[in-house]
């Protein structure tokens, strides 16, 4: 609890250097009858005139020194890379009126207007359960995946983890959140497909939120059990888990594939490649995560009965009865 605080406060201030200079671009272009002329316009100077020119570059560039330059420096500082994470839920956020606020972009209002709403509660949701899951706590931890990898890197992980995490990070991010690019550089009337487009994303929004608080309230049950040291409960198979052994992901995929629907409707099928490299990492952290619940003595015969009658993913109903008893909360 003591660097609750401090790192509390470093993570609201470390986006203030990208966000700051972005208000000095726009400041340049208030008079909305010079943007067309921006190139043109001796007045200017050629930075602000390559980041009008460029806003795909742009949001990359701050993205590599405002994120993975300074957060790589942290991590290295506090021998904890923990900050991506809760940055992971704001990101698309922050990246969404980004590319709706800068002077080259339109868009139709009302399509904008709703992928904006969606993703904040988007963000909400997954901050929340983030938070939720960490007590309420700032740099409580870094992700068991990169503390992993420390291990497995030894005296490289400091150069590595640039790579691993933060490089890495960018492509995918930025990769998955075109559709929020496309949104705002084509200007086409609202139909019916952006309806369905919506309608999935408030879908995998849901799914997504009972799923985790699920997951949440066994985690928290198990925990009391082993310190009033009674065996704890093998597998939740209630609720939407009883349907998919990861019905979260599942629901974050249909967030994504949402969102390539709206791209897809203006005539940019090729999105389809960001939230498909999405749903390729969620299968592997999916192997990853079913590797460590195997690990474990109490629950491994029982997980591996959950596995034979159990969808990974897509919810549906067990193939068979579980063998011997149930045990649930």
């Amino acid at each position: 609890m003591a660097g609750n605080i401090p790192n509390a406060v470093m993570a609201f201030l470390i986006p203030l250097p990208s966000i700051l200079f972005y208000l000095s671009f726009l400041g340049q272009f208030r008079d909305r009858s010079l943007v067309t002329a921006a190139g043109d316009d001796n007045s200017l100077s050629p930075l602000w005139i390559w980041c009008y020119q460029h806003p795909l570059l742009l949001a990359n560039a701050l993205f590599f020194l405002n994120v993975n330059l300074s957060f790589w420096i942290i991590g290295l500082l506090q021998s904890s890379h923990w900050m991506i994470d809760p940055y992971w839920t704001v990101i698309p956020l922050l990246l969404v009126h980004y590319y709706g606020s800068h002077p080259l972009a339109e868009y139709n209002l009302l399509r904008s207007s709703l992928v904006r709403f969606l993703t904040l509660i988007w963000s909400i949701r997954l901050s929340h359960n983030y938070f939720r899951r960490e007590e309420w706590q700032w740099g409580a931890r870094e992700d068991w995946r990169f503390t992993d990898m420390r291990r497995q890197y030894g005296k490289n992980w400091w150069w590595v983890s640039f790579f691993a995490i933060y490089l890495s990070q960018q492509v995918f991010l930025m990769g998955i959140c075109m559709p929020f690019y496309i949104v705002h550089s084509k200007n086409k009337d609202f139909n019916i497909w952006d309806v369905v487009a919506a309608l999935t994303c408030l879908a995998g929004i849901v799914i997504a939120y009972y799923a985790d608080t699920q997951l949440h309230t066994f985690v928290s049950r198990n925990n009391e059990l082993k310190k009033l040291g009674q065996p704890m409960v093998p597998c939740l198979e209630k609720g939407l888990w009883r349907y998919s052994r990861h019905p979260n992901y599942f629901g974050e995929q249909l967030w994504w594939w949402g969102l390539f629907i709206f791209a897809w409707n203006l005539g940019s099928g090729w999105s389809f490649i960001g939230a498909l490299i999405n749903s390729m990492c969620l299968a592997y952290v999916t192997r990853l995560v079913e590797k460590r619940m195997l690990e474990k003595d109490y629950r491994a015969d029982a997980y591996r009965q959950y596995q034979k009658t159990t969808s990974v993913w897509i919810p549906c109903f067990k193939t068979t009865n579980s063998a011997g008893k149930d045990k649930k909360i």
